[in-house]
């Protein structure tokens, strides 16, 4: 009787296998629930990013190492803004462009690194929120564009005025002689690099009831250094540490 009933067990073992193998070669879901344990090897996710001084979006790469850590690459580009800019425009002319009074540079930041993502809760074997801490560090390079503005500039003998592109100079523009933002094409070839480092700190947030997909909220700090200042605004000292919390949020899946 107990040799009968493994025959069976062992058959009906069989059976499932042979039917997730012919769903997997014709295409179809295979059921793939948190209870099942299965470590998959490679992981992928990208989403966006908002941070304390603006936003962008980020991609990761990942290979787990065990199931309870994992070894990942990230990319993100974010846009980096002054806490002190205030969009203005000029009130003397009702199709004038608005523009931020005091922005010399557009500046966005390239980061590339390496991390740990280190699980620390589990999901549930029926889904729910499986909690990480993540760290990563590398390289981080701030693009800072010259702002260029539409300047007015009047000549007293006819009365009149002309509208040209200039960069902006805070000692001879002011908010009378500024018409409005120039397009953001001017000044491209003005941009200048600045090298540095970044390290980051957070906690991630997935959940779902799938370990092939990814569905993560994260949250945490990152600091940016850059040996060469970076400056935003005028008559403020120009930077060289930058410290932005965030928010992410990502999508993706695992796979072997």
């Amino acid at each position: 009787m107990t040799l009968l009933l493994m025959v069976g067990l062992f058959v009906s073992g069989q059976e499932k296998e042979s039917e997730k193998e012919h769903k997997r070669k014709s295409g179809e879901a295979v059921y793939d629930s948190i209870s099942d344990r299965v470590l998959l090897r490679r992981e992928f996710a990208g989403g966006v990013i908002l941070h304390s001084r603006g936003w962008g979006f980020q991609f990761r790469k990942g290979k787990n190492l065990s199931y309870f850590k994992s070894l990942q690459w990230e990319i993100n580009v974010v846009s980096l803004k002054s806490p002190k800019q205030i969009r203005t425009l000029n009130p003397y002319f009702n199709n004038a462009k608005s523009y931020v009074y005091g922005k010399l540079n557009h500046v966005y930041i390239l980061r590339a690194g390496i991390g740990i993502k280190r699980l620390l809760n589990r999901k549930p074997y029926w889904g729910g929120i499986e909690l990480r801490f993540i760290y990563f560090g590398g390289f981080s390079l701030a693009i800072a564009k010259p702002v260029y503005l539409y300047v007015l500039n009047f000549t007293p003998e006819n009365e009149e005025y002309t509208i040209n592109i200039e960069k902006y100079n805070p000692k001879i523009h002011g908010l009378d002689n500024i018409y409005g933002r120039a397009p953001f094409t001017h000044g491209i070839g003005n941009t200048s690099l600045h090298p540095g480092l970044y390290v980051k700190l957070g906690l991630n947030f997935e959940f779902g009831n799938y370990n092939s997909s990814i569905k993560a909220v994260e949250a945490g700090a990152t600091l940016d250094y850059y040996p060469i200042p970076v400056s935003i605004m005028a008559l403020n000292p120009e930077q060289s540490f930058f410290l932005t919390f965030y928010i992410g949020f990502s999508f993706g899946k695992r796979y072997d």
